[in-house]
């Protein structure tokens, strides 16, 4: 096997397009946001034959705990998986020692089992300390069948809320335009405040908006109540699949069930796009109740659908600065509560 560098974006997205499962992660658009964030990403594809087998997004991460590698949710195989993976470290290995890393890390979209425990842990990678970089495990939502079937195999507390909130005088409006990032940072950022999480910065959500909204790919979605907005999301639209990456609300309306008419709402929308699945993104482990996501997690599972869990990050010491920062991790997991 080789590998080679891809800058050529028909040719990425055709090969995502025989891939499952779907992740925004590994996208072309993706390595774009990451750019011009001013990471530096290097878009590979391991080829046998001059077959293209796999592609891996790999964008360089600067932190003061240590420089390291990282593959967000890939490398995405079409063949040959345990040959790709051996490959491809190997190839990080030698350019993560260039780039004067102290170590890889990879966070694959590969089904939990032990025969893909065992390919990693058989080249050396071990567990990684933090508790994810990206969901590890996701709610995922067929929305092939049509609005009446969806809701009847809707958890029957959310199905009428849904309902309910159809009678409220609640707006939802969908906008495509950079103009609303305003509007959407105002509860966002209010919400972090409130459930006392760190929020991606205003310029992130700014870039990732402007990244996916050429093609068509992103929009916002605004629950407005009298007028006033009372919940937002971010839907990004990719592949077959629409994700629900970013979310707030307002919390003196609470009752009024916004964020489930919101959510329903950009379900019908990819519904519209001829999509087949609504991802949730990213829920609490099942042996976690106490987990700090576990009332959002509740709320997402609430819709009907079913959980993919993937493979744990892993990590490829570099280093002797790895230790560091796996004590780092660590601890910061913990004290978040994961």
């Amino acid at each position: 096997m080789n590998i080679a560098q891809i800058n050529n974006k028909e040719i990425w997205e055709s090969f995502i397009a025989q891939v499952k499962p779907k992740t925004f992660l590994q996208s072309y658009n993706w390595s774009q946001v990451n750019e011009k964030r001013g990471d530096k990403v290097f878009r590979l594809g391991i080829y046998q034959d001059d077959l293209l087998q796999a592609i891996a997004l790999v964008v360089k991460i600067k932190a003061r705990r240590g420089d390291f590698l990282f593959i967000p949710h890939g490398p995405v195989i079409l063949d040959n998986k345990s040959e790709v993976i051996s490959t491809l470290t190997s190839y990080l290995i030698t350019l993560g020692r260039q780039e004067k890393c102290d170590f890889i890390r990879v966070s694959p979209l590969l089904e939990k089992t032990a025969e893909n425990q065992d390919i990693f842990a058989l080249l050396g990678y071990k567990e990684a300390p933090i508790h994810m970089m990206h969901p590890e495990r996701s709610w995922i939502l067929d929305i092939t069948s049509d609005p009446e079937t969806l809701l009847a195999q809707m958890r029957k507390t959310t199905r009428y809320c849904i309902k309910k909130s159809l009678k409220e005088d609640i707006e939802i409006e969908i906008i495509n335009s950079a103009s609303a990032i305003d509007n959407f940072w105002l509860v966002y950022e209010a919400t972090a405040k409130r459930q006392s999480f760190t929020p991606f910065t205003k310029n992130y959500i700014t870039t990732e908006f402007n990244a996916f909204k050429e093609d068509n790919q992103i929009s916002f979605f605004f629950a407005k109540y009298k007028g006033e907005i009372v919940a937002s999301a971010i839907i990004l639209f990719y592949s077959d699949s629409a994700f629900y990456h970013h979310g707030a609300s307002v919390h003196k309306y609470e009752k009024l069930n916004t964020s489930y008419l919101l959510q329903w709402s950009a379900i019908l929308e990819a519904k519209k796009r001829n999509l087949k699945y609504y991802n949730f993104w990213g829920v609490s482990p099942k042996d976690k109740p106490s987990h700090p996501w576990s009332g959002l997690s509740l709320f997402k599972q609430g819709f009907g659908g079913a959980d993919e869990e993937y493979l744990h990050a892993k990590d490829y010491p570099l280093t002797k600065k790895y230790k560091l920062a796996w004590i780092v991790e660590k601890i910061r997991t913990k004290m978040r509560g994961y």
